[in-house]
């Protein structure tokens, strides 16, 4: 059983300076604004090769500033900076744990898996924001704030969507058979929202906090994304049980409260970043969306011909030390992926499909257990003891990532991973009648931990070749797009294992000689319909073949093909491959 946030790959939230350049003196020369760029200064960057091109990119000691500053403490104003940052991150991490954690375990009672199939797609737009990002970088109010422009405007959003949802939530629950298709509309908004905000705050982070203390924007998103993730998923679920309010004497938390009070938080957040003054920065000349598109069209043979338009090539300069790219970054890197370039096809398609080899496993298993008998506030534990030891493999794996083959322990865990999938399809078939014992739940968790400690070591395996090959030109919109196809391979096997372990279930009704219906006929057993309906004639569903089992096997199975015949030798292949062959040709 799979429940690590770590699936979701997350872009990075800072800019890739060299390690001997000052932050604030590169800044210093952007504030002083793009004007001041020459046509010598415009001269030099085209002309130079690749690798002169990329240190001017970088900043080394030959193109700005001094050397070998020492750290300055971290101001109060920074301190402020992070407290914000932290509680706008977590605040986007709520509606991710509601749909992608806590909601399907509410809802599995009362809907079929095709069902639940739908409901899943409420966490895609998390997974895609790299297809809208571009706009909410270039499209803003300047007397607002750039990323004000956009926060703002999502937190009351979504704040609003949560009081709709807390009003109606009751309606909705009680016969979500009949709502799925609402509750997935409203779960999806949630998350696209968030997800555009995300996309805002990302880009704040530049000049929110001081140069010399942009490295900590990583940490506040890890702690803040991660609390509000855990809270909506293990805390919500704990709370929520009756079972836990009834042995602690305590009152049970309602779907309904927990949204009133994020929405509350919501709005009362937008009232903080009223008074909270914007910088505003120098990417506020990123070219439109139109001027954007006119590059991309003018490309010859795969490369751009021309992106000087509308100030596109003085913008250049922010988008080499910027950590969240304007809109043309994206220029070249969608240009060559529309032209097919081989390797990075290779990648996507690795990426993509590499993961549905224990896609059965992440979306099912844990529902499965639920459906056994395994109580939802035994999961939450489970869940909670688990996370600290994502947190601790992330750093062990850190050594094992450096060095000329970053993506070994990536490649080297599919194995044990798909086996812990077949050992958590075994668990399934052999679990015990409730109330589950003390030693098997230590079990489950040790096969919880495990199964999540190779989800994290692929996870920091995948993101270290992805920061090995990206380009320091370009290199938000770059890892971005790397992370949307390993964010794709994770999501979009979800909706067809959920929809084919109901369509590959056979079950009937069994109606006993003593039952007053004796004779009647129930057609199946597999849909929330059928069940109520067998539930009516007081018979009992007998599967007669669970489709769980055939999805977990067909999905291994082709995780092992694809492993052997494509996977393996595509990556020692690509990450065989010298670093200025993944470059953008500008």
């Amino acid at each position: 059983m799979d429940t690590s946030f770590q699936n979701i790959a997350l872009s990075p939230r800072t800019p890739r300076f060299s390690p001997r350049t000052p932050r604030s003196t590169v800044y210093r020369k952007f504030e002083a604004g793009l004007d001041g760029l020459g046509e010598e200064d415009e001269a030099e960057l085209t002309l130079l090769d690749d690798d002169e091109r990329r240190q001017y990119a970088n900043g080394l000691e030959d193109g700005f500033g001094t050397l070998n500053q020492a750290p300055q403490p971290v101001s109060a104003e920074d301190k402020r900076a992070m407290v914000l940052l932290c509680v706008l991150y977590l605040i986007q991490g709520v509606p991710l744990g509601l749909s992608l954690g806590s909601m399907p375990f509410i809802l599995q009672k009362q809907l079929s898996y095709s069902q639940l199939a739908t409901f899943a797609l409420s966490g895609y737009p998390y997974s895609l924001k790299l297809l809208w990002s571009p706009i909410v970088d270039s499209v803003f109010f300047s007397s607002f704030g750039r990323r004000k422009s956009w926060i703002i405007p999502m937190q009351l959003i979504n704040g609003t969507l949560m009081l709709y949802i807390s009003l109606n939530i009751q309606r909705l629950m009680d016969d979500p058979s009949q709502h799925v298709v609402h509750l997935t509309n409203v779960f999806t908004a949630l998350v696209f929202f968030s997800a555009t905000q995300d996309i805002a705050v990302d880009g704040w982070t530049l000049t929110l906090l001081s140069p010399e203390n942009l490295s900590y924007a990583s940490t506040c998103q890890t702690i803040g994304l991660n609390t509000g993730y855990f809270t909506s998923y293990t805390v919500f679920l704990a709370l929520n049980s009756e079972a836990i309010s009834q042995k602690w004497g305590v009152p049970r938390l309602t779907l309904a409260a927990y949204l009133k009070f994020w929405c509350m938080v919501s709005y009362g957040v937008c009232v903080w970043l009223l008074f909270k003054k914007e910088v505003h920065d120098v990417s506020s000349r990123t070219p439109s969306v139109a001027q954007a598109w006119a590059c991309l069209a003018k490309r010859t043979g795969g490369q751009v011909k021309d992106c000087d338009q509308g100030g596109v090539q003085a913008d250049l300069v922010y988008v080499q030390n910027a950590a969240y790219v304007a809109l043309i970054a994206a220029c070249p890197i969608i240009n060559e992926f529309i032209s097919f370039v081989t390797d990075i096809q290779a990648l996507a398609f690795m990426f993509v499909f590499g993961k549905i080899g224990f896609a059965a496993n992440d979306a099912a298993t844990s529902l499965k257990m639920v459906e056994k008998g395994l109580l939802r506030e035994d999961l939450a534990v489970a869940v909670l003891i688990n996370f600290p030891f994502q947190i601790l493999a992330g750093w062990l794996v850190g050594a094992w990532s450096r060095g000329e083959y970053p993506l070994r322990p990536w490649l080297y865990t599919f194995w044990p991973r798909i086996g812990f999938a077949f050992t958590a399809m075994l668990i399934v078939y052999w679990f015990p009648s409730p109330p589950v014992t003390g030693g098997f739940f230590v079990f489950l968790v040790v096969h919880t931990v495990l199964t999540s400690f190779t989800s994290t070591i692929q996870f920091v395996g995948s993101s270290a070749f992805f920061t090995r090959i990206s380009d320091p030109l370009i290199g938000g919109t770059y890892m971005t797009l790397l992370n949307t196809f390993s964010n794709i391979g994770t999501m979009w096997p979800k909706w067809f294992v959920l929809k084919s372990v109901d369509t590959f279930t056979t079950a009937t009704c069994q109606i006993t000689d003593d039952s007053t219906y004796f004779g009647e006929v129930a057609t199946e057993c597999v849909s929330k319909a059928g069940k109520a309906l067998c539930a009516e004639l007081e018979g009992q569903c007998l599967v007669v073949r669970d489709g769980y089992y055939i999805v977990s096997t067909a999905c291994m199975i082709f995780g092992v093909l694809f492993l052997v015949f494509y996977t393996a030798p595509t990556a020692w292949r690509l990450q065989a491959l010298s670093t200025n062959s993944w470059r953008v040709k500008l």
